[in-house]
């Protein structure tokens, strides 16, 4: 029977470009609980190397690893001080 690995997008993002296109899918997919959101600044954060990010954001790497977990639910200050350290920004647009 073949092994199965689990998928990890970290593994996948490279680029500064794949990482904002991928927020930006999980934030045009998200159901509005802003949990695919989190899962994606997870990844990303993952794929820049989580205690950098942490640093960064001026959090303790292991809030930030609560915070962008699957039961975390951080501040609109922390999503915005996450994003920022991962070189990210939140922009509105029309429908």
């Amino acid at each position: 029977m073949p092994e199965h690995t689990r998928f990890d997008a970290a593994e996948f993002l490279k680029t500064p470009e794949e990482m904002a296109a991928y927020l930006d899918a999980c934030f045009e997919e998200d159901a509005g609980d802003g949990v695919l959101i989190r899962a994606a600044l997870n990844d990303i954060a993952r794929a820049q190397g989580m205690t950098q990010a942490a640093r960064d954001a001026g959090l303790g790497r292991e809030s930030l690893y609560k915070a962008l977990g699957s039961t975390g639910n951080p501040e609109f200050a922390t999503i915005m001080k996450v994003m920022k350290a991962l070189g990210l920004r939140l922009h509105a647009t029309a429908r």
